[in-house]
């Protein structure tokens, strides 16, 4: 007769030995998002700095704010002028090539001042690093009008990390402040995405 065959199990220790390994790599995948993130939320911030670099620079060197520059067209030929008011009339997150609104113009008018990269005819926003727009503008934001540098759709969690570390941690007060109807509420799933603005320029 033949040898019979017996089947083998893991054992105990062989399955917790699985299990640890298994642990350790979710731990790492989870702490590699965290980085990454955390990464993305330091370049959001200094994205604010850079852009607030470039339209001092741009002010500095012409002594107008890009956007609202009623010389531009003397010194580039075919750049549009704005009013000349010391406003960056306007606010969209959504300029085209061809939307005539200060706000757009000022993109147009870092990039063909080499101020920023980019073609000198591009009005476009730039993106942010969780990927939607940047925009400027004079604006209304809680009450309060005055230059604003606004992130659009930012997690809710990258808001308020933000807003905390930098101002007051509310999204309705100090110079950091969010969209929203209510506070942060990380629970909330309907309210995943704010609009992060930061005052003055």
């Amino acid at each position: 007769m033949g040898a019979t065959r017996t089947s083998k199990g893991f054992t105990l220790v062989e399955l917790a030995i699985v299990l640890v390994i298994i642990g350790i790599i979710l731990g790492a995948m989870l702490k590699g998002q965290e980085l990454i993130k955390n990464a993305k939320e330091k370049r959001l911030y200094n994205s604010y700095r850079e852009i607030i670099a470039a339209i001092n620079t741009y002010l500095d060197r012409y002594n107008s704010l890009p956007g609202d520059d009623d010389q531009a067209s003397s010194r580039w030929a075919g750049q549009p002028d704005g009013n000349g008011n010391g406003q960056i009339n306007g606010f969209t997150c959504t300029c085209t090539g061809t939307t005539a609104q200060e706000t757009c113009y000022m993109w147009q008018h870092l990039r063909v001042s080499n101020i920023i990269n980019g073609d000198p005819n591009d009005r476009t926003n730039p993106s942010h690093a969780f990927g939607d727009n940047i925009c400027v503008g004079w604006v209304t934001v809680y009450g309060i009008t005055d230059h604003w540098v606004a992130f659009d759709v930012v997690p809710e969690e990258v808001a308020l990390s933000i807003d905390s570390k930098y101002d007051d941690g509310v999204y309705n007060t100090g110079s950091i402040r969010a969209s929203g109807s209510t506070n942060y509420n990380l629970s909330d799933t309907n309210d995943e995405f704010r609009t992060l603005y930061f005052r003055g320029i």
